[in-house]
């Protein structure tokens, strides 16, 4: 058996048996800086939350950019912006991912869906989040960081793999593949220039947490 249909056996076998304990789907969002990882969960999170009111967005970590940054009105300026996220800026503890990984748990118990925003560094750290998570989602402005996030996603976490959003500051949308992941280059995911989930991308997501309702 090749290392791919071992990942795929993996994935379909995690998904039975987060079925047969009532755990729902946790999407982990990824990327590294700079490629629109907090305006695309906050997106998706809005664009399946009218149909999907029973879904979640776990932001899991500290720079204080949470969603009432995404959600301020067109005429906040940038130093406005970085001083809301500084006053609500945390730090690194040895406690703050387990904390989190534990609260994705709970709400798993609770949801349909949780997408979970881990911030733009591939961390050991962060371990605890790939234990708690099944999926993930990959947006990056840098075709060179791809690969460390499928290695540490996928190959570490054994996380399946959903879709990978090269991300662009032009507006475009283009599909490279669909199988057995979406691979598609997408813009723009900027704050308050975004027009709206493709729907090749929102229609991959549901399948997750859709199928077996």
């Amino acid at each position: 058996m090749s290392p791919t249909n071992g990942r795929q056996n993996y994935g379909l076998a995690q998904e039975k048996k987060n079925v047969e304990i009532g755990l729902c789907p946790a999407l982990m969002i990824v990327g590294p800086p700079d490629s629109g990882k907090s305006v695309l969960s906050h997106a998706l999170f809005q664009a399946l939350l009218s149909d999907h009111p029973d879904i979640y967005l776990q932001r899991a970590h500290w720079d204080g950019e949470g969603n009432y940054v995404l959600e301020l009105n067109s005429q906040t300026t940038d130093e406005e912006i970085e001083g809301f996220k500084l006053r609500n800026k945390g730090a690194l503890t040895e406690r703050f991912f387990p904390y989190h990984a534990q609260a994705i748990l709970q709400l798993r118990r609770q949801k349909s869906l949780v997408i979970v925003d881990v911030g733009g560094m591939v961390q050991p750290e962060k371990l605890p989040i790939l234990e708690a998570c099944t999926h993930y989602l990959i947006i990056s402005s840098k075709p060179e960081a791809v690969g460390a996030w499928h290695e540490f996603c996928r190959d570490r976490g054994n996380l399946i793999p959903v879709a990978v959003i090269h991300s662009s500051l032009a507006e475009i949308e283009e599909v490279h593949q669909v199988q057995p992941y979406l691979e598609i280059t997408n813009g723009t995911w900027v704050r308050g220039r975004v027009q709206k989930i493709p729907e090749i991308l929102l229609k991959q997501v549901k399948t997750i947490f859709t199928s077996n309702q």
